[in-house]
């Protein structure tokens, strides 16, 4: 099977992907590339004799597996989304030694904070560790986001916004991801992963949410082998003529249904309350109902998961009558929610409320006083945390609305105090 990938505003020379659908290392090229709107062809290898003559390589257990042929004709074996990303110029080091501005995060809020931050001649840089979008960077179509009356894609949306930074001068580490952060000298310095550092007089937090998880066994085991955290927009090409199921009750996994429909034989989307949640918006519910290859099953579980190399069965509890059925499936996508990844913020003195949110502005205050960590005179600013100078915005932020207008007011709107902040220094 041959799966072409040509987003809007792509280059038309694509990227060949060869590899088996079913393993992670494909996947992960897969969304990154669909994410990063790269132009890519898929060529699913089905048998041994099919690796070999199209891929050159002795099977489909060869360990060189995924291939990535480049459109210049460079041949990558062992493929990984790091190598490919090099390859096609789109990892940068940091050029300065110190910036203005440091931004964790390339979803709404990082890269409207970017755009705003540069465009007012601030040295900006952003450092993501996947591809630029977050969440909202996987979302078939945006709908209510003022601008686009027809809508438009999340990862569309996300590669204008990073281009529009980037023109403005900010500095964007794609594949980067900070592993130790010091606060010293009115300075946040940053170790990355791949040894390289980031220092800056500011620092804006807008890394978002990690998708929650199922909690049940074999999450690990079939992750990026049929079962996918989020959207997954590049496997909904490779899902004709299958029954894919769907995880989730808010807008992100009603948008996902609706955009699978138009690919697979069949979509049902497994709610485990009474009905959708309250954060679907009413024109996405009604148009999934009158969606005839979509199903809305709700008071339903997913309990388990079993298959041999990658999933092929899961099991339903029905939350009316307590009975456990079992589907056959290869593709499940589970969008139930998210949490913040902010485990890093614990030895640094940065406030968060029991759900891990970062804590910021006025609601740092007790009594109309500031935490005893602060120690300047005046009080934090409406999005800063509990270390002067260190901003949050979006999703990750406490108290924040989960929407992608929102997330970009805020990462706009955080400049102004950045501004503040740093004049008093």
């Amino acid at each position: 099977m041959t799966t072409e990938v040509d987003p809007p505003g792509a280059d038309p020379d694509r990227v060949r992907l060869y590899g088996v659908h079913t393993t992670p290392d494909g996947y992960a090229l897969r969304d990154f590339l669909s994410r990063s709107t790269v132009a890519f062809e898929w060529i699913d290898l089905s048998h041994d004799d099919q690796a070999r003559r199209d891929a050159g390589v002795d099977g489909l257990d060869d360990p060189r597996l995924p291939v990535c042929v480049l459109a210049d004709g460079t041949r990558l074996e062992r493929a990984t989304v790091q190598s490919v990303a090099k390859q096609l110029d789109l990892l940068t080091t940091a050029r300065s030694r110190e910036y203005d501005l440091s931004i964790y995060g390339a979803g709404p809020a990082g890269l409207s904070a970017a755009v705003a931050a540069a465009s007012e001649g601030l040295r900006t840089v952003v450092v993501e560790r996947e591809a630029v979008g977050g969440q909202a960077g996987a979302s078939s179509l945006i709908e209510n986001f003022p601008g686009f009356p027809g809508g438009i894609s999340g990862a569309d949306l996300a590669e204008r916004a990073r281009q529009q930074a980037a023109s403005f001068g900010a500095e964007i580490l794609l594949v980067r991801e900070g592993v130790e952060a010091e606060f010293h000298d009115g300075r946040i310095d940053v170790r990355l992963a791949d040894g390289g550092r980031v220092r800056a007089r500011a620092n804006l937090c807008a890394t978002g949410v990690e998708y929650r998880r199922l909690g049940i066994d074999g999450e690990e085991r079939y992750l990026g082998a049929g079962l996918y955290y989020g959207a997954a927009l590049s496997e909904a090409a490779l899902c004709a003529d299958e029954h894919v199921y769907v995880v989730g009750g808010g807008n992100s996994a009603g948008q996902a249904a609706r955009h699978l429909a138009a690919y697979a034989a069949h979509v049902t989307l497994l709610v485990r309350g009474e009905r959708p949640a309250a954060s679907m918006s009413e024109y996405l519910l009604s148009r999934l109902r009158a969606t005839p290859n979509v199903t809305i099953a709700t008071r339903r579980q997913v309990v388990g998961l079993s298959g041999a190399a990658c999933l092929e069965r899961i099991v339903v509890r029905d939350g009316s009558t307590g009975r456990e059925r079992t589907e056959p499936t290869g593709r499940m996508f589970v969008l139930i929610g998210g949490e913040p990844n902010t485990e890093w913020a614990r030895d640094l003195g940065i406030i968060r409320d029991p759900g891990g949110y970062l804590v910021t502005g006025p609601d740092l205050l007790d009594a109309g006083r500031p935490p005893a960590v602060w120690d300047l005179d005046r009080d934090p600013f409406y999005l800063e945390t509990s270390i002067p100078g260190s901003f949050a915005a979006g999703d990750v932020r406490h108290g924040s609305v989960k929407r992608v207008a929102s997330a970009v007011g805020e990462g706009s709107m955080a400049i102004p105090f950045v501004h503040r902040h740093l004049e008093s220094l």
